[in-house]
């Protein structure tokens, strides 16, 4: 049985809601959702927010339907970059299971793609995609093990953006051919949830593959945790090796006469 994970519920002061919203996703049968904190710096300073603990929104969680499992509640940092200066991880990123960024430019999609040290690339839904996606980069960050995010709950609230959300996903869909693609929810509130067997029909929508748009919602999100993972403890694995001890021998000859036997 498959897991289904919505890896982008968008974060509230408002506790009730935010707990109706993990309880609905549990209910739809989603095992995994993460609360999305997402920071559009003004200034080179940025306020990075410190994520609430999740034993602080429960005190039991839900039963995942038909599992007989508690749901999985992480934290995600999302930086909506518009100057190079905006994306720059500090001792607050690592407060976060997951970083995404979401690049409004060009080049900044290109720096994502290629060295920037992220686990999700967001892409446009409520406006149209300022640029053309490029091959090179794409295919740079799917080397890299970095995924491309496209949501619904924007297309749910508004025809003009569900043209735009459609129209970016298939954008993309033509340059990845539907690799390393995650779909979301983006959800503020409850009803902007829907079931994952729905989500994965409407990858069909984004010209995904039916194979393509199920993993959209479950084992791409699986590899995009294990890319977090791997992100956060890399820098920090320090490898040690014993060196084998190597056999005295004998008086060595000098130097010099060393050298002239090597040569003879």
């Amino acid at each position: 049985m498959s897991v289904f994970m919505d890896l982008n519920i968008i974060s509230s002061n408002d506790k009730n809601r935010l707990k109706s919203i993990i309880e609905t996703a549990a209910h739809l049968g989603y095992s995994t959702v993460a609360i999305n904190y997402v920071v559009e710096p003004q200034q080179k300073k940025q306020e990075i927010p410190k994520p609430q603990s999740v034993s602080d929104i429960f005190d039991k969680f839900p039963i995942v339907q038909s599992k007989s499992s508690p749901i999985k509640v992480l934290n995600r940092l999302t930086i909506i970059a518009s100057d190079a200066s905006h994306f720059r991880p500090t001792n607050e990123y690592k407060s976060f299971d997951l970083v995404a960024v979401y690049p409004k430019t060009e080049k900044l999609f290109h720096a994502a793609c290629m060295t920037f040290d992220v686990d999700i690339i967001c892409i446009a839904v409520a406006e149209k995609q300022p640029f053309h996606f490029k091959r090179a980069p794409v295919n740079g960050a799917i080397d890299k093990g970095v995924f491309f995010e496209t949501c619904y709950a924007a297309a749910i609230r508004d025809t003009t953006m569900r043209r735009y959300t459609i129209a970016n996903a298939i954008s993309l869909m033509e340059v990845c051919k539907g690799k390393n693609i995650i779909v979301s929810s983006g959800a503020e509130r409850p009803l902007e949830l829907r079931g994952p067997y729905d989500i994965a029909n409407l990858g069909l929508v984004f010209s995904l593959s039916e194979g393509d748009a199920k993993a959209a919602v479950s084992t791409n999100c699986r590899s995009v945790l294990l890319h977090g993972e791997t992100r956060a403890t890399a820098s920090g694995v320090v490898y040690t090796m014993k060196k084998p001890k190597t056999p005295q021998k004998q008086e060595e000859s000098p130097v010099s006469k060393k050298a002239k036997t090597e040569l003879a």
